[in-house]
């Protein structure tokens, strides 16, 4: 590569930080008042709680939202309140973080992985289909990125087999499927505010559903087996203490008014990205126009062909993009069957069939994704200019020209 490119001395092509998260004086003082109330840490007083829960439920236009301590635990309750018994499949797909799949587990079910479709990294609907049999109980689609899954075929399908489907809307803060909010659209719909979340209290998650019952019971399970009525030291269910704290949630409340306007910058910028980046060869942005009326981009990917880049590794493409300024990553390195949880059937207690065996597991196109293609802009750049997204594009140029020359 030329001297001119960053990664080898040279200048950088965009010389900016992209801080994150965004905070202003308000956040501070919610902060602060909660603080010297004395109330946030004192979990009979959770009136800010409550209040959050009810703005996000509003929010996502659904009848409740429960907060818990993230969006691993999110998806953990909502599967078990569910009603899934030991040994029951759950279909979820390969590219995504491992609780998707880990979570499955620990609720003493098989995580069946379905392969992505090759323009949106989303759950195939089609091997959904294929992928159901007797022991199916749900389907957890992941709306990876901030990208809206297939959700009409999605929940046909659900609705023909009698299957619960929650959605993993940890990437989806806002985002929307046909102006309809992510994670209203299944039985449950689940987020996490992990600190690289586009809504973030450092840690935290939230479950929002339109199904009263699926509320009483992920409300017990979360808060260590009570009941709606009964007493402080009354347990019925074998829950635990999943609760969020009050500075959590006033700190959330208070960004929370940020995240719709937020969302439609990160939406009209990856909009124009997407429009410079399909001009250059060997670059291609996933799909748009699936359904998704608003897309959060929680992360921005796009697909990377090293022919058209002198042959040029995806990892070495990346490390030479982050060196320009560009806040980016290669991705996950493998489908999460490779994980040595799934190869090495490293399921502790759990009580997963002994027949169940990952090692013959193969999805192409999430393996595809992994080692050839997917690179990833992470979503406070996002937030950026115009100008900003120009320099993007300019970056990826000035690596494909050094690579060729």
């Amino acid at each position: 590569m030329k001297q001119s490119l960053a990664i080898n001395g040279g200048p950088k092509t965009i010389d900016k930080k992209f801080p994150w998260p965004i905070l202003d004086e308000t956040d501070v003082q919610v902060v602060t008042d909660i603080t010297r109330s004395g109330l946030w840490g004192n979990p009979n007083c959770d009136d800010r709680v409550k209040l959050l829960e009810d703005e996000f439920a509003s929010f996502c236009g659904t009848k409740y939202g429960l907060s818990c301590v993230n969006g691993s635990v999110a998806l953990r309750l909502a599967l078990i309140a569910c009603g899934v018994r030991p040994g029951d499949e759950v279909i979820v797909p390969p590219y995504t973080f491992i609780a998707t799949a880990s979570i499955v587990l620990e609720a003493n079910c098989v995580p069946v992985f379905v392969d992505i479709e090759p323009d949106t990294y989303n759950i195939d609907p089609s091997g959904i289909e294929k992928a159901i049999t007797p022991r199916t109980k749900a389907i957890i689609p992941v709306h990876f990125a901030g990208q809206a899954c297939d959700m009409d075929r999605i929940m046909a399908i659900a609705k023909k087999h009698s299957l619960t489907v929650i959605e993993d809307a940890c990437h989806g803060h806002g985002a929307e499927y046909k102006n309809r909010k992510l994670g209203s659209i299944g039985d449950a719909g689940c987020f996490s505010f992990q600190s690289s979340k586009n809504l973030t209290s450092g840690e935290g998650g939230m479950i929002v559903t339109n199904d009263e019952a699926l509320f009483d019971m992920m409300n017990s399970l979360r808060n260590v087996g009570r009941i709606k009525g009964g007493q402080w030291y009354e347990h019925y269910n074998l829950g635990c203490n999943y609760r969020i704290t009050q500075l959590q949630a006033v700190l959330l409340s208070n960004q929370l008014k940020r995240l719709d306007e937020q969302t439609r910058r990160r939406h009209a910028n990856g909009t124009y990205l997407n429009s410079l980046l399909e001009e250059i060869n060997g670059i291609k942005p996933l799909a748009r126009d699936r359904g998704e009326t608003l897309h959060s981009y929680h992360i921005y990917i796009f697909r990377y062909d090293k022919s058209e880049f002198n042959d040029l590794p995806k990892a070495k493409f990346a490390e030479a993009l982050a060196a320009e300024g560009v806040p980016c990553f290669m991705g996950y390195p493998q489908p999460l069957y490779k994980q040595p949880l799934f190869q090495e059937k490293n399921f502790m207690c759990y009580a997963i069939p002994e027949e169940v065996d990952y090692s013959g597991v193969k999805c192409p196109v999430t393996e595809k994704a992994c080692y050839e293609e997917a690179v990833w802009i992470m979503q406070h750049a996002m937030l950026g200019t115009r100008d900003d997204m120009m320099k993007f594009a300019g970056a990826i140029t000035k690596i494909q020209k050094a690579v060729k020359e």
